[in-house]
């Protein structure tokens, strides 16, 4: 499987790792929201776009045969830094269920704004479903 690295001597992370190596046949899912699969809002809450974002992830890579062990990289763009700040014990809590307790190296960053108007989140994955 994926090997996560972890350089000597420094601090362990918490809810990300530092690197990771892996091999096989590459997944990448495109920058995801928290719409529904027909492209609906049912929430302008942060922690329940969260959801909706990493469940349509998981869905991208049930597409392409892969789980959320798979994958090795998210970037995390979101439109109010203290609302992921704030919330983080329940996107935590979101995320273990939806993902598990597989934490690939991540980027989280705010911008000023997503293409989607409702939009407070996108999430941008990478996978390496195993050979």
């Amino acid at each position: 499987m994926h090997e996560i690295i972890q350089p000597d001597g420094w601090a362990k992370p918490i809810g990300y790792s530092n690197g990771i190596s892996a091999r096989g046949r590459i997944v990448q899912v495109g920058g995801q929201i928290g719409w529904d699969e027909q492209c609906l809002f049912h929430s302008d809450d942060f922690v329940d776009q969260v959801r909706q974002t990493l469940t349509n992830i998981v869905s991208v890579l049930k597409a392409a045969d892969a789980k959320p062990e798979h994958l090795i990289q998210m970037t995390w763009y979101f439109t109010d830094r203290e609302a992921y700040r704030s919330r983080m014990k329940e996107i935590g809590a979101v995320y273990r269920e939806i993902i598990g307790r597989h934490f690939p190296p991540m980027a989280a960053v705010q911008v000023v704004a997503l293409m989607e108007d409702r939009a407070k989140i996108e999430i941008q994955a990478l996978a390496v479903v195993p050979d």
